[in-house]
């Protein structure tokens, strides 16, 4: 059996005998009563101050229970393994009550699982090292023992509060959607504490353990809510909440669900006590399981289907084309949107193509680049269910065809955030080609034409095919010499007529007046006046075919280039 007492110093007559008049050695331990709860661990720390002799110094605890306040039991000790009293024997085995030195003159005492029979007063008791007794040598705290009676479980699920599930629910949330997990936290604790109520996520299928369980976000005994190192800017943006409701129910929101919120969800309520030295103490924690949440993630629900064969229209009919975005999507909305469009490659071309038209998240149509002024319409038909309509199609119209829709979740403020998108398989339409072969011969009427002159050129276009209706526009072009040789500058304008008789005019080389006319139903002019040496060049005719459609769009239908005529400004004498 271990010891019963403390080894005692010589009665106070004896130190004024030695002549001794203060104190210098002191052993400090904490400010008492401390209370804790059964079940959990406590630390009750021992420094000893102002001793003589080794640095190393020894520490012995000893326990008075109040049924017997005058009986020193044994526990620890740092200096003899056979020290504990017989009760606290196994516990001492065990590792549950331990004494770990801090450094040579401060120690902790350790009780992994508080007892209700702990309770009691603790002393550590120093045995002296010093040539003679000075001061104190041991100091005493009181521990009290209190019942477990925090409680933590999932918030009862429906709005008359019946009883939660005895198995985690197992939830699923789409991408972009709010996930909001209520927890129940009480105790009934007859002192005054506080508590701190977190929620945390364990990734699928790992073990729970505090090394496993990241915070999302948690309300401390403050009443601050932190949220953990990934959560924090979502706390911050108010895609994260966390609120009390009445005096138990704790709710947390977590907006714009992701991928990575997948996970087994925990409520951890911690129970808190200010000590008498103004510190705070944890003195329970309990856990619950919330819910196995599964993430529906927008990428791997997203298809996109279009109708069915190939598509042949001849130059002018209309073209309607259908897209079906399915899966298992949330509605759109507060949560998730959605954008659909088409997209046109022509046939052999790599890639997607270019926007034809689409739809906006907002319904909005609008039309991609070279499509302006064309009758096209894009709009949604069903609620899944998208049409791109051309009223009119022409040979420029073949190629391959692709409906893309892109889905979009919802950030703070309404901020849009794409989550994934889907293209359909290839569509091929075909549009009839008009079958219009185009000739043009030009020349320079007169032969040589001298400075000051007029320089008359002529295009004449032979036709065969097309439409009735089929209108002709022609324009005329300019290569300019550089150094004896054609520039490798693109051709320049210089005027032509289109197909409804209007003419336009670009820019003369040599800056004089140009005239451009039709001078027969299929036979075109170019005139510069007043010929100058900049005017010099080689010149071609570029004949167009153009049919109007029943929506008054024009396409062309076919083109060529007359062969080249040179023009060279001569002076008189040569």
């Amino acid at each position: 059996m271990g010891a019963l007492g403390p080894k005692l110093p010589p009665p106070p007559l004896l130190l004024l005998m030695l002549g001794i008049g203060c104190c210098a050695r002191e052993v400090l331990v904490p400010q008492g009563p401390l209370y804790r709860v059964a079940g959990t661990a406590v630390s009750i720390s021992c420094n000893v101050s102002g001793y003589e002799g080794s640095a190393q110094q020894d520490f012995e605890w000893f326990l008075y229970r109040p049924e017997a306040p005058e009986a020193a039991l044994g526990i620890v000790s740092t200096r003899d393994t056979r020290f504990s009293y017989a009760i606290f024997g196994p516990r001492v085995a065990a590792g549950e009550v331990q004494v770990q030195r801090l450094q040579g003159d401060a120690a902790v005492l350790r009780i992994s699982r508080l007892q209700a029979q702990d309770a009691g007063i603790y002393e550590c008791y120093t045995p002296s090292t010093d040539a003679r007794y000075l001061g104190s040598y041991s100091g005493k705290v009181e521990l009290r023992v209190l019942p477990d009676t925090l409680q933590v479980s999932a918030s009862p699920p429906g709005p008359r509060g019946r009883q939660a599930p005895t198995s985690p629910p197992r939830l699923t949330v789409h991408e972009g959607q709010e996930l909001a997990l209520g927890c129940l936290a009480r105790t009934s604790t007859q002192k005054h504490t506080h508590l701190a109520v977190s929620f945390g996520r364990a990734v699928p299928e790992v073990p729970v353990g505090r090394a496993t369980l990241q915070e999302v976000v948690g309300l401390r005994p403050d009443l601050a809510v932190d949220a953990g190192a990934p959560y924090a800017a979502r706390l911050a943006a108010g895609e994260l909440r966390l609120g009390k409701e009445g005096s138990e129910r704790y709710r947390m929101v977590l907006g714009g669900a992701q991928a990575d919120d997948a996970g087994t969800y925990h409520c951890t309520a911690t129970e808190w006590i200010q000590d008498p030295d103004g510190s705070w103490a944890q003195i329970a924690e309990k856990r619950a399981v919330l819910a196995h949440v599964d993430v529906q993630t927008l990428s791997s629900q997203l298809a996109v289907t279009v109708g069915p064969g190939e598509h042949r229209v001849g130059p002018g009919e209309p073209l309607e084309l259908l897209c079906n975005v399915s899966g298992a999507l949330p509605p759109p909305g507060r949560h998730a949107a959605y954008s659909v469009g088409w997209e046109m490659a022509p046939a052999g071309a790599p890639g997607p193509g270019r926007l034809v038209a689409q739809l906006d998240t907002e319904g909005v149509g609008s039309l991609g680049p070279g499509y302006e002024g064309r009758h096209i319409a894009m709009e949604k038909v069903a609620s899944r269910t998208y049409r791109l309509r051309l009223e009119a199609a022409r040979p420029g119209d073949a190629g391959t065809y692709r409906c893309l829709a892109k889905a979009y979740v919802r950030g703070s403020g309404a901020r849009l955030r794409e989550a994934a998108s889907a293209r359909s398989r290839p569509l091929p339409v075909h549009v009839r080609e008009e079958g219009v072969v185009l000739e043009a011969v030009a020349w320079l009427a007169g032969g040589a034409v001298y400075r000051g002159e007029t320089a008359s050129l002529l295009c004449n276009v032979s036709v065969r095919g097309g439409p009735p209706g089929l209108r002709l526009a022609a324009s005329w072009w300019v290569e300019r010499p550089e150094e004896g040789e054609l520039s490798s500058a693109p051709a320049q304008l210089v005027g032509g007529v289109g197909q409804d008789g209007v003419a336009e005019l670009g820019v003369r080389p040599g800056g004089g007046p140009v005239s451009v006319e039709l001078v027969g139903p299929r036979s075109h002019r170019l005139r510069l006046h007043s010929l100058g040496p900049e005017d010099e060049g080689v010149y071609h005719c570029a004949p167009s075919a153009w049919v109007q459609h029943a929506d008054y769009s024009w396409y062309q239908a076919g083109s060529a280039r007359s062969g080249p005529v040179t023009v060279y400004p001569y002076t008189h004498g040569e």
